[in-house]
């Protein structure tokens, strides 16, 4: 991971090219948001684009899904088709990570999403998601797990098969080439 959290003007209005037009392709995603609004944020709050871009270099192709009337934000979330090729092969957290004996994944998906400044998506979150659209036919994504469940060990995820979805639950220092994680992100 790169320790310079910032992106050149150029790299940022690259970035919101490719952002307005998922944008555009996908309205369904979106109802009743205008992008004008929305890159009016996106310009307003800059420092933020490093995240975005972190998102989408890493496989996420981040798109606006809802509206928060009550924050005032826009919430942006992974919507590639499959988990995040650049965040995959990870173990849930940092527990998880230290308990391997042998064979350690690079690094845990809650330390990739919090160095990031995302957070992963929790399974209302990841049932929001599904719902605009089928993602995960192929991959699973570690999804934000209930302290009690972590507690005993476990860590949960979620994927879409057979026209609908699944949440699962494995060992959180569990990982696999196939499972990433996917983030949420508000600005």
């Amino acid at each position: 991971m790169k320790k310079d959290k910032s992106i050149s003007d150029n790299e940022k209005k690259h970035l919101i090219t490719i952002i307005q037009s998922r944008f555009e392709k996908n309205m369904q995603r979106h109802k009743g948001i205008k992008w004008n609004d929305v890159e009016q944020r996106l310009l307003k709050q800059a420092d933020k684009l490093w995240t975005l871009n972190e998102m989408e270099i890493s496989g996420g192709e981040p798109d606006v899904i809802d509206y928060d009337k009550k924050s005032d934000k826009y919430i942006f979330c992974d919507c590639s088709p499959e988990s995040p090729k650049g965040r995959r092969s990870l173990c849930y957290d940092e527990d998880a990570l230290q308990s391997r004996k042998e064979h350690k994944p690079k690094d845990s998906a809650m330390a990739v999403a919090k160095w990031m400044g995302i957070e992963m998506i929790d399974e209302k979150q990841y049932e929001l998601l599904q719902s605009i659209g089928n993602f995960d036919l192929k991959t699973s994504s570690w999804l934000k797990t209930p302290d009690n469940v972590r507690e005993l060990g476990g860590a949960i995820f979620g994927d879409y098969r057979f026209g609908r979805v699944f949440i699962y639950h494995n060992g959180a220092e569990s990982y696999y080439a196939a499972r990433g994680f996917r983030g949420i992100f508000q600005i």
